[in-house]
């Protein structure tokens, strides 16, 4: 197949990227500049593109020859919620979207993979999400819907369309693991506020794997919460990260303090969503982390 990632430089596009390429796919990645390109070693069947996607350009023609998109551009929410900063976050991905759609031909056999969140069900307390469940009414909710209806657009030009409502990502190498492992390590880690909100996550591995079940799976489109079924609380989370990195786990970030600090971005980690894989699982998707213990034991191996 010939497919095309947006972000493709960054954290799961890097990983993705690898994967494709190792089954024999030509793969065009967009990278934001021209350095970011240049980090990435030249090799038969991959091109890198230098663009801003939040624009239209010449990047675009390479949509018209590619048989799938993958959609993973937008700028990092882990930052002080600004004016400017939400503007930007809505916007890479707003913006990046719909020219993705724009450059699509009419009436071409093709399949739009766009990222979105488990943030679309904004804070889901005790329920249980599914895909069929309601989007919440906080600013991340409000950009999930925006950034699904961006990529539905490309229904009406007959391409098949999957949204990807990822949870949080752990990797080995950078992702919000990274971050999140060093306080542990200093004895500093624990629970933020409560712990009780639920913590969706998965592994990269996974991840991967299921983009790239998408990709072929002909009769799956709409959305799909990329969650592993092993969710869990947060404080559990903190409990399981402690015991994996043999340090305590037991300074929690109080909740006021979280709030205080960083806004309304702290008070988005205080939330939480029980969002499980039921469109994966019922399409035939077999997860080979389903459970945190044995995710973060593969993850943190010396």
């Amino acid at each position: 197949m010939n497919i095309l990632i947006t972000g493709g430089t960054g954290f799961v596009g890097s990983a993705l990227r690898e994967a494709l390429l190792a089954q024999g796919h030509n793969i065009t990645i967009i990278g934001s500049s021209a350095k970011s390109c240049g980090r990435i070693s030249a090799r038969p069947g991959l091109t890198c593109i230098a663009a801003d996607t939040t624009r239209p350009g010449p990047w675009q023609d390479a949509v018209a020859k590619q048989d799938a998109l993958v959609n993973l551009a937008g700028k990092s929410v882990f930052t002080l919620w600004s004016k400017s900063a939400k503007e930007g976050i809505l916007e890479s991905r707003i913006k990046t979207t719909r020219n993705l759609v724009d450059a699509i031909p009419s009436n071409k056999e093709m399949v739009l993979l766009s990222t979105s969140a488990a943030g679309y069900y904004g804070n889901g307390g005790e329920a249980e999400l599914t895909e069929a469940s309601p989007s919440g009414n906080d600013f991340l909710a409000r950009v999930c819907r925006e950034w699904e209806a961006s990529a539905r657009r490309a229904e009406d030009k007959g391409v098949r369309v999957a949204t990807m409502r990822f949870a949080v990502v752990l990797g080995k190498k950078g992702g919000a693991l990274a971050t999140m492992k060093i306080p542990f390590q200093l004895g500093l880690g624990g629970p933020i506020g409560s712990g009780k909100q639920w913590f969706p996550w998965i592994h990269l591995d996974d991840l991967v794997a299921a983009i790239q079940f998408l990709l072929v799976c002909s009769e799956c489109h709409g959305p799909f919460n990329f969650t592993a079924p092993g969710v869990v609380r947060q404080k559990d989370f903190a409990k399981a990260l402690a015991s994996q990195l043999k340090r305590p786990a037991v300074l929690p970030a109080p909740a006021p303090l979280m709030k205080l600090a960083l806004g309304e971005f702290g008070q988005s980690l205080l939330q939480g969503q029980k969002a499980l894989p039921c469109a994966l699982e019922e399409q035939g998707f077999v997860f080979s982390y389903p459970k945190l213990e044995q995710a973060l034991r593969d993850l943190l191996a010396q």
